[in-house]
């Protein structure tokens, strides 16, 4: 019998050929850079991998890249909660998924609606200090809790008691969920416009008022050298998941070439690239 984490896996992969993946008369995927012959060769033999073994095809045709991306955050957004779901024994408590919800809504970034506000209406500082507010593309919290929750095991808090009475994860001191994580969602990574997600981080990471989220990004690139322009590197993101990692050093091994297969085992030894498996797990961590 296939193990349950398995089936999520290709649950996730047919649902990326179904709504996400289309190949061009050429059979090459809407993930590969059509001019370059590395991406190219890696995509096309990644993917075709993945239909031989989550039992889909790949369909032919055009989606505009909007389209993707909006897609992709779907799919992926209803894969890591039923996943992260699953670990809930590992992980307990009230957890609530978002699709592109701005940061302010949640109680460590609740002060910045304020300096925003303050911000629009003093256009000179606007204009140097830019937007606060930004919305990731899937952010998960953590609703707080009532004091009978908290009691359920013996009395740790009451409400006359002068202790923890400051704590967000106690409804009594806050209504807004707590931010456990962002995760930005990247297709490919074709250009500058990719590195957002590193301003995105710095910016969770520097407006906060508690605990810094889980800061990482989803994608199915295949080309190492583009992962590695997001990928190495620390600080300001935790780690980059793939799609389909084993799926992608398979291809790449298959491309023979060594220049390829030594940055993938870099950014892979080095703890910075992780398969999209990996995720609700470090997620839970």
């Amino acid at each position: 019998m296939t193990p349950w984490w398995e089936q999520w896996r290709q649950a996730y992969h047919r649902q990326l050929c179904q709504h996400v993946v289309r190949v061009d008369a050429h059979g090459f995927p809407n993930t590969a850079d059509r001019s370059n012959r590395t991406s190219r060769t890696i995509a096309q033999h990644m993917w075709q991998h993945i239909a031989r073994q989550a039992g889909c095809t790949l369909e032919e045709g055009f989606l505009a890249a909007q389209k993707v991306g909006r897609r992709f955050e779907q799919v992926t957004y209803e894969a890591l909660q039923q996943a992260f779901l699953a670990l809930e024994h590992l992980r307990p408590g009230p957890w609530r998924f978002y699709l592109n919800h701005r940061i302010e809504e949640f109680v460590q970034y609740a002060h910045l609606t304020e300096l925003s506000r303050a911000l629009k209406d003093t256009p000179q500082l606007h204009a140097a200090l830019g937007d606060y507010l930004i919305a990731p593309d899937i952010l998960i919290a953590r609703l707080p809790l009532d004091d009978a929750t908290i009691n359920q095991q013996a009395v740790l808090v009451e409400p006359d008691m002068p202790v923890a009475r400051w704590t967000p994860l106690r409804a009594t001191n806050n209504q807004k969920p707590l931010l456990h994580a962002s995760v930005s969602c990247k297709w490919t990574i074709r250009s500058d416009r990719s590195q957002n997600v590193r301003t995105e981080g710095l910016n969770l990471i520097r407006n906060r008022k508690g605990h810094t989220p889980h800061i990482v990004v989803v994608t199915a690139e295949p080309h190492p050298g583009r992962l590695a322009s997001l990928a190495l590197g620390t600080g300001d993101l935790d780690c980059v998941y793939h799609v389909a990692l084993p799926e992608l050093q398979a291809a790449v091994h298959a491309l023979g070439e060594g220049t390829a297969q030594d940055l993938l085992a870099t950014l892979v030894d080095g703890q910075r690239l992780r398969d999209i498996s990996d995720l609700p797990f470090d997620l839970a961590a």
